[in-house]
């Protein structure tokens, strides 16, 4: 072999019995997959974009990023939560460039005044009355179909959105083998502990295939395999339908030391208690269930090589509003996250190296991811 040349990749030759392809490198760094991706699976399928109970009051607003598309989350007076591209129908302008905010009764186009209620509809404009054939309606601001469920307000840019169960719901019953494995955790009335936001320099499909294998976990996950042994020996609980990895024998709660953790959510089963489960709803959504809160990621991919992550730590009301002390719960999955987050982004330094052209491989304990490459690949063509 000629100095510099490389050997021929192993996707070249017949793979042992043992290994699977992976996606090949450049699937996490052309702008052009991304760009499929925003269009077939970003802008086409559910998205989780905002906790409702940061929408409290009508006229609260948020905007987020949902593929190449900015869309403003208000709550109307009549309590219901909107959505809508934030795209004025006169010139195009943006209209909210805040990401939070609050108006009284309307949002207003910063360029010429048009103005639209909390419902979207056009209610002022410069010179209006002198336009008497304008349907104010269908001039007004492009609904996006949404949906409340867990406590979160879920979009759908599609012109006709998917099935919310054959999808979103469908995720999570192929994950615990029951859709109503999740409901004693009553995710919609908990509350909000602590939030962090993680800006992630890598392909969001990097930070989907770390949170669903454990192979990595006995290398730099001290403190999560310390709490779940079973972890250290490299199968995720999602390898398995409804498994949740069990706390281990001197392990008292799901903390960064084991110690004690919090009041058990009432509706958690027995067969649930001191078990972890992970749930991952495509495209972008990570529920992890304890018997004391649920950690819950959103993901929002914003270039092919950057993610922003926002977790959020949900306990019962009652933990929040007495001050309880949350820090050694939230603490233990910060870490993880942290390890993670290091990790993928040393990966996607890498996938444009001729070493990666091909792609990697994948061993037993990973071979379930490749059914969501196989899930990226049928909808990017």
């Amino acid at each position: 072999m000629t100095t510099g040349e490389l050997s021929t990749p192993a996707q070249d030759q017949e793979l042992p019995e043992s290994l699977r392809e992976t996606l090949a490198g450049h699937y996490y760094t052309d702008p052009g997959i991304f760009r499929a991706e925003q269009d077939s699976i970003f802008h086409q399928n559910w998205f989780c974009a905002v906790l409702a109970a940061d929408l409290e009051r009508p006229g609260q607003f948020q905007t987020v990023q949902v593929g190449r598309e900015s869309v403003i989350v208000t709550r109307a007076r009549n309590g219901e939560i909107n959505a809508f591209l934030n795209v004025c129908r006169h010139r195009g302008a943006r209209i909210c460039t805040e990401e939070t905010g609050e108006v009284r009764r309307s949002f207003q186009c910063p360029y010429h005044a048009w103005t639209y209620g909390l419902d979207g509809k056009l209610v002022a404009a410069p010179n209006l009355t002198a336009m008497p054939d304008i349907d104010k309606v269908e001039y007004g601001l492009h609904k996006v179909h949404v949906r409340e469920w867990l406590g979160y307000v879920w979009l759908s840019l599609a012109e006709t959105p998917p099935s919310f169960d054959d999808t979103v719901i469908d995720d999570v019953t192929t994950r615990l083998g029951s859709p109503d494995a999740i409901v004693g955790y009553d995710v919609e009335h908990l509350k909000l502990g602590r939030r962090i936001e993680y800006d992630v320099k890598a392909n969001w499909k990097q930070i989907v295939e770390n949170f669903m294998e454990c192979y990595h976990c006995a290398t730099i996950h001290p403190e999560l395999t310390e709490v779940l042994p079973e972890f250290a020996d490299g199968l995720a609980a999602q390898y398995f339908v409804g498994h949740g990895a069990e706390f281990g024998e001197e392990v008292k709660g799901f903390t960064v030391d084991g110690s004690e953790g919090l009041e058990r959510i009432p509706g958690v089963s027995e067969d649930q208690d001191r078990r972890y489960y992970a749930i991952t709803v495509r495209p972008q959504v990570f529920i992890n269930l304890v018997p004391d809160h649920v950690v819950f990621h959103r993901m929002f991919p914003l270039t092919a090589e950057r993610t922003l992550v926002i977790c959020d730590w949900l306990y019962l009301p009652e933990v929040v509003d007495s001050g309880a002390d949350i820090d050694k719960s939230v603490e233990l999955f910060h870490r993880v996250n942290q390890q993670d987050f290091d990790a993928c982004e040393r990966c996607q330094v890498a996938m444009d190296s001729r070493s990666y052209q091909k792609g990697g491989v994948l061993v037993p304990s990973e071979h379930h991811i490749g059914e969501f490459h196989d899930w990226v690949r049928e909808r990017i063509g």
